[in-house]
């Protein structure tokens, strides 16, 4: 990772690394419980302690890591409860983005919302985990932008970091990318008749069925 390529896009050094590091931690380089050591890290990264520290602090507000008096910064992760906990938030607040989608989408933002699911048909044939869950989170993320909600917009894709390697391990679950299509199809069924109601509820449904369909997951390799 070039951190200083990185840095000539106008990001700030210490956001660069706080990403950095939160991806290690979801995609679980670190393991839970695990001491992340200040001056080890900014060796490993080339940089000064300064921003590694400045990264650190935020990655603790995030609720990632935890400095603990005498022991230093620790991971915590994503439990299995957490996961629980984001699926059923964000299946209300994708709710009312439904709604405000079915309402402010353009026509331009509906061509594009079928474009992806086109793709989506066309990669869950060749089976193609990566490429499906790639397109999973832009068909989600163009529902995000039509809300025209910056706020609604910037949670969600928040909750989409933080899922990340969860919903790529459900879409690798046997029949699901099947199943994901199908609820992609209604989902976009209902934005074509512009029909808010409809769009709520099959969009919850969709992320309940994701909800317990890694709950399975979890409870399975759990045993």
């Amino acid at each position: 990772m070039d951190l200083f390529d990185q840095k000539k896009e106008n990001r700030s050094l210490t956001s660069i690394i706080f990403e950095k590091i939160r991806e290690d931690i979801l995609n679980k380089k670190y393991k839970l419980g695990e001491k992340i050591v200040e001056a080890k890290l900014a060796e490993e990264l080339g940089v000064s302690r300064t921003p590694v520290r400045e990264a650190l602090k935020q990655l603790e507000l995030d609720g990632l890591v935890e400095n603990i008096p005498n022991r230093g910064v620790v991971v915590k992760g994503i439990t299995t409860q957490d996961i629980e906990d984001i699926y059923l938030i964000r299946m209300e607040i994708e709710g009312i983005a439904a709604k405000w989608c079915s309402e402010r989408m353009n026509g331009e933002e509906l061509e594009q919302l079928k474009e992806v699911y086109e793709l989506m048909e066309f990669y869950t044939f060749k089976n193609d985990v990566e490429k499906c869950f790639e397109l999973n989170t832009k068909f989600h993320e163009i529902i995000y932008t039509a809300t025209k909600s910056r706020y609604l917009e910037h949670v969600l894709r928040d909750f989409q970091i933080f899922m990340k390697s969860t919903r790529s391990e459900s879409l690798r679950s046997e029949g699901r990318l099947d199943t994901a299509l199908n609820e992609h199809k209604l989902i976009l069924e209902a934005f074509l008749e512009r029909n808010g109601d409809k769009a709520v509820e099959r969009i919850k449904k969709h992320i309940d069925s994701s909800r317990l369909n890694i709950k399975k997951i979890k409870s399975a390799t759990e045993k």
